[in-house]
């Protein structure tokens, strides 16, 4: 039988639209998830995570780079890869996921710069945080 974080991993990285209903075979009904837009909890709000972000988005992939395990903690590098705004859109970003004794996500916590990566695409705020960030940076 292949280990829980080895299974979600396989999940993370082909899920779709058509994929979604699966989730509830991975984690908890009560599972905690959170990135730096959302912090929902249950199966069905963090489903509706995924959901908004395949309409918003469309297409989208997960890869996971690198990945750690140790007891009931899983830690993932990945990279995300879509189209926003007309033009191709990929960042790196890492995963806490934590597992209960039965093999199934009870927290999963995204970590990804949404400043750089989301905001400062946008227009007029993307400008005014470039300039910020030109500003602070040690020259």
């Amino acid at each position: 039988m292949t280990a829980p974080h080895l299974r979600y991993r396989e999940f993370l990285e082909t899920l779709s639209p058509e994929t979604l209903d699966r989730l509830p075979g991975f984690v908890a009904d009560d599972v905690r998830f959170a990135d730096p837009f959302n912090d929902v909890r249950g199966v069905d709000a963090m489903a509706a995570v995924f959901r908004h972000m395949f309409q918003n988005m469309g297409a989208v992939t997960f890869e996971v780079e690198r990945l750690s395990f140790d007891g009931e903690v899983c830690l993932m590098w990945w990279r995300f890869s879509s189209t926003f705004r007309g033009k191709p859109w990929s960042f790196e970003g890492s995963s806490v996921v934590r597992f209960n004794a039965a093999g199934q996500v009870v927290e999963h916590v995204d970590h990804w710069d949404a400043a750089a990566n989301f905001y400062e695409r946008l227009p007029l705020i993307g400008w005014l945080l470039a300039r910020i960030r030109t500003r602070l940076a040690i020259r």
